[in-house]
Parts: C-alpha cells; sequence; structure tokens
C-alpha cells in the first residue's frame, strides 16, 4: 500500500507540475505546456537588499515538495532530501549546527517545545534535540511525509501521505493515536498541507478537498467542511488536494483547494463564513483586510478579508509557477520558477521590488520575521533579503 500512494503521488506530480511547467526542459511535448510571462523591467519602489546567503544540502531536489524552513527563537532549520539538517543563524547565515540523520527527507521541520522533527519518503519520524541536534526519539507512521509535523505543548502531531493522522508523545515517541477517517483518492497532488494546532483542535486538510478539525487530546473528530466537490472524465479533472498550508488567524481559518475555492471557516464549528471559486495548490495568507492566493495560472489574487471579494489580480507573473504568498507589511512576496522573488504591493499588486536568489525554481512559500524575508530554491540556496519597511 505504501509503495502504491508513493507512485500514485509521483504520477500525479508529472500530471500537475509537467503541465505547469516545472519539468519543462525535460518535456517531449513543449508545445503543451503554457509559457511562463517574460518579466518586463521594475521601477523599484521599495528597497530591499541581500543579507546573506548560503547552500544548505541538496534541499528539495526534483522531488517535487515544498520544503519550507522553519524559524524559531532566532534560528532557521532547515532539511534536504538527502538527509541534511540544518540550524542556522538567522541574522548571520553561520551554521549553528549540521546533521546527516541517514534518511530520505521529505516533511518538515516541524519546530517546538525543544524539539525539532521530520519526516522521511519512508514513513520515518525523528525527533532532534533542537538546540543541538542529537537524536531524542524514532517513530514510524504507515506512508511517506511530505508536510511539515507540528509539535505542540506534549505532543507531536504528523500527517502520512495516505492521509492518516498520528499523535506521539514528545517526551519519547510513543504513539498516542491515529485518525484514519480521511479518505484518499485514486490520485492526489504531490505534496500535503500540515497540520495545524488551534487550542484543543488539530486541524487536518485532506487530499479529498476537506478541512477536518479533530480533538488534540485523543483524535476525535469535531467537525468537517469540503472546500472542492469536483467531476470530471478522468483522475487528473477530479483533482482537489489541499496542499497548501492552512492559515489560523484568530477564530477564523482561511483556506483554498484546487479546483476548489479560497474559503474563511468559523474555527470552533466548521460553518463557511464566505468562498470563492479559486483554484489553488499553494497556501493563503492574510494581512489587516485581504487574504492573498495564487490560483492554478500563477495569477496573485487579493480577497476582502470579510466577504471574499476581489480586490486585485495580478497576472503578470502568470504561467511562472509561483510560491505560495507571504505577507510582510504592505507587501506580498511569492518566488517564481526562474528563482526571483516579487514583492507585490497590497493596496494595487503592482510589482514594487524584485530580487534573484538564483537560476532555480522557488518552491517554498518565503518565511517573513520583521522587516527579513527567507527564501530556499529546490536546489538548497537559502538567502536572506532586508526590505526598508
Amino acid at each position: 500500500m505504501k509503495k502504491s500512494v508513493y507512485l500514485l503521488g509521483s504520477l500525479a506530480t508529472l500530471a500537475l507540475l509537467g503541465g505547469c511547467g516545472w519539468f519543462k526542459g525535460n518535456s517531449t511535448k513543449r508545445e503543451n505546456i503554457a509559457q511562463p510571462k517574460e518579466l518586463v523591467d521594475i521601477t523599484p519602489t521599495l528597497a530591499v537588499k541581500e543579507v546573506w546567503s548560503r547552500g544548505i544540502g541538496k534541499g528539495a531536489a526534483k522531488s517535487g515538495i515544498r520544503v519550507t524552513p522553519a524559524l524559531r527563537d532566532g534560528t532557521l532549520y532547515t532539511i534536504g532530501v538527502d538527509g541534511e539538517v540544518t540550524a542556522i543563524d538567522a541574522a548571520s547565515g553561520k551554521v549553528r549546527w549540521n546533521r546527516d540523520v541517514k534518511l530520505k527527507l521529505a516533511g518538515g521541520p516541524g519546530v517546538g517545545e525543544g524539539l525539532l522533527v521530520v519526516g522521511g519518503m519512508d514513513g520515518d519520524v525523528l525527533a532532534l534535540d533542537a538546540a543541538n541536534g542529537g537524536e531524542r526519539w524514532r517513530a514510524r507512521v504507515s506512508a511517506e511525509v511530505v508536510s511539515a509535523p507540528a509539535v505542540d505543548g506534549s505532543l507531536v502531531f504528523v500527517r502520512s501521505n495516505d492521509g492518516r493522522v498520528f499523535a506521539f508523545d514528545a517526551s519519547d515517541g510513543k504513539q498516542r493515536w491515529v485518525n484514519d477517517r480521511a479518505t484518499v483518492p485514486l490520485l492526489s497532488l504531490r505534496g500535503s498541507a500540515s497540520p495545524r494546532v488551534a487550542g484543543d483542535l488539530l486541524i487536518n486538510a485532506t487530499d479529498a478537498g476537506k478541512v477536518m478539525a479533530l480533538r488534540a487530546s485523543d483524535g476525535a473528530s469535531a467537525w468537517e467542511q469540503t472546500l472542492a466537490t469536483v467531476e470530471g472524465r478522468t483522475e487528473v479533472e477530479r483533482l482537489n488536494d489541499i496542499d497548501g498550508d492552512l492559515k489560523i488567524d484568530g477564530d477564523v481559518i482561511y483556506a483554498a483547494a484546487y479546483h476548489g475555492q479560497v474559503v474563511a471557516l468559523n474555527l470552533a464549528s466548521g460553518r463557511q463564513i464566505w468562498n470563492r471559486s479559486l483554484s489553488s495548490y499553494t497556501n493563503v495568507d492574510v494581512s489587516a483586510s485581504q487574504v492573498y492566493a495564487v490560483d492554478d495560472q500563477s495569477q496573485v489574487w487579493a480577497l476582502d478579508r470579510t466577504s471574499g471579494a476581489s480586490m486585485w489580480k495580478q497576472d503578470a507573473l502568470q504561467y511562472r509557477w509561483l510560491s505560495g504568498p507571504a505577507v510582510q507589511g504592505d507587501y506580498v512576496i511569492v518566488g517564481d520558477l526562474e528563482g526571483y522573488v516579487h514583492w507585490l504591493a497590497i493596496a494595487d499588486g503592482k510589482e514594487a521590488a524584485r530580487e534573484r536568489l538564483s537560476k532555480h525554481a522557488i518552491r517554498a512559500t518565503p518565511v517573513v520575521m520583521g522587516d527579513t524575508v527567507y527564501v530556499v530554491d529546490e536546489k538548497g540556496e537559502l538567502g536572506a533579503y532586508r526590505a526598508q519597511l
């Protein structure tokens, strides 16, 4: 079962990412691939400078996984598919510690309670001491882990690629509970959303277009809400994953589904506050008044936070297969398939600044901390940029 799930995930990668241009260089049918819009010169209205950059191993490589660094207490934690786990001083870019865990990694990192937790392509779950990289415990789940585990209080939560959600004791790695209620479609996109802890609830998004709330204490279902119900003649046409991480802000959950909607849900009940038809394969982010999403043509949208009404759409980056959006002050940041980082003004979507990290795709959502943003490409190049906000 684990092998078949992994192979199906790989086929989905080719179905989506091949069509989206991730494998443009290897395609034998380039005429069927939408060409990325050429970038035009801009007059920057925001001053941005590179603070530092460095390599961190192989990164996500060609796994198709969006490996986003975790930032906690001034330290950036990163992983690579080759098994490298690295802790980096966020201010200087200097390595604090590095460890080769001898596993094929795909999920993580998740950080909390002094732990750094990562997941592997063979279902391994490894907890390290966040301060020095020393191993604390190992566990195993039923399938590949391709999203970041969540660490909260005495529990570590891990979602496996077959739809199950596991809870482990943070102190010793013993399994506390498993929830296997999520249905897994025959074909799904490569990747999955990370579980999110919100008070007494664990919020999980599925490959079948649903958001589920579980009781964190025992994994019992609290509520579920459907974001995407699609019909089609082929499995590809019926893809409706929620692959981008959920955004929880106060008592509202914001989420987006492929072939589905962007929605706002009440955290306690799952009641839908509003919805907007928009197909997205990434996360959403929010500012005080707007919700930001990237659609399946890599157009960036700003939606009214209270109603979901469209405020603006930026199509200058169409088919550049953007990362998920990240808000930094009055700007929203995305990376693209050629290693460019773009700052868009949240007022009107106009591009305010642009920097180039490398020549390789940026799939992972940028990580923002104050006036600094951290961006990593698929080859493991990590850069820090400071904006004069």
